[in-house]
């Protein structure tokens, strides 16, 4: 015989019967049969259920530091064994109403801290007809903080180097501040509120991104703004060369003029990729204007030729002797 099996009479018990006495034992095993319920011996099996918790006080936050999960064991039917198998059910936690009727509590309020609030397996989505054997843990470990609001200036950090010539300047955010709402611990571990890391590697132009704040755990904290655009400047570096020895070039003049000292040295100041191209660098000369001087002896100053975009810091020397015979 197996488990939940109901024996029917052998045959050998019943030869030799009338037939009236047949049905009489037949009619007397059926109604003992449906009276003992014949059924599939029960099972047992462990389930997982998550705790969702709800009615948190509003001027409070559930940090991570709770029980999530509960482990209960079960007797039933296979059939429903089989049924609460392939449903999602949960433990719900109803924190406002767990510590306002806490017997143990004396406070007219619910304060900040820990609380270990027992599993009540009514609340226990299941069919009454299975049996909850045990729950484990039996209560809940809550941990309550209170909820604070503040707003932090945004900073980007940048990762990689820009192109050859190139720097970059401080990123412009928006927004520029964001306000984040969370527990006062966890708020008050912000030094400063940054977004993730850009990349900047190789970049020679402004460009715009979306990017995330860098919060460790986004699931604690409320934002006024989780994705923010930022504009990141790069411009072209300019540096500073020197152009030594550069001719003096004599305009508008017919008669025979001597200068000394016959060149001049200067330093230019433009962009990184410019002071290498002879193109530009090619514009560059000085002159002195002769234009209406008699013959005589002077004492001038050379003009220089500055390409667009360059701005002359330095020269020497800056005055020159010119004489025109």
């Amino acid at each position: 015989m197996y488990p939940g099996h109901c024996p029917l009479p052998e045959s050998s018990m019943l030869s030799g019967m009338p037939d009236q006495g047949i049905t009489r034992i037949l009619v007397l095993f059926l109604s003992a049969f449906l009276l003992s319920g014949c059924t599939p011996e029960p099972a047992e099996t462990d389930l997982l259920l998550p705790v969702v918790f709800s009615n948190v006080p509003s001027d409070m936050v559930l940090t991570s530091f709770n029980t999530d999960k509960i482990e209960i064991r079960v007797q039933a039917e296979p059939s429903l064994i089989q049924m609460i198998n392939g449903k999602n059910i949960h433990y719900p936690a109803d924190l406002y109403t767990d510590l306002e009727f806490d017997p143990a509590g004396a406070s007219e309020s619910i304060w900040p801290g820990n609380y270990l609030l027992p599993v009540d397996k009514n609340r226990i989505p299941v069919d009454p007809a299975i049996r909850i054997l045990d729950i484990n843990p039996p209560y809940l470990s809550v941990h309550l903080e209170r909820k604070v609001t503040r707003t932090f200036k945004i900073t980007v950090p940048y990762t990689g180097k820009p192109a050859q010539g190139h720097i970059f300047l401080e990123a412009a955010c928006d927004p520029a501040n964001v306000t984040l709402t969370g527990a006062l611990s966890l708020i008050d571990s912000i030094d400063v509120l940054k977004t993730k890391p850009i990349d900047i590697n190789n970049a020679s132009e402004t460009f715009k991104k979306k990017i995330p704040l860098d919060l460790e755990d986004h699931k604690l904290y409320s934002a006024s703004d989780s994705i923010i655009v930022v504009t990141v400047p790069i411009q072209e570096k300019r540096v500073a060369k020197e152009f030594k020895d550069i001719p003096i070039q004599i305009w508008n003049t017919d008669s025979t003029v001597s200068i000394e000292p016959g060149s001049i040295s200067v330093v230019i100041k433009g962009p990184f990729d410019s002071m290498g191209n002879k193109e530009v660098t090619d514009r560059l000369f000085a002159f002195i204007d002769l234009k209406d001087l008699k013959p005589g002896v002077y004492a001038r100053h050379v003009n220089v030729n500055v390409p667009v975009g360059m701005i002359m810091t330095g020269a020497d020397p800056k005055v020159f002797t010119v004489k025109i015979q």
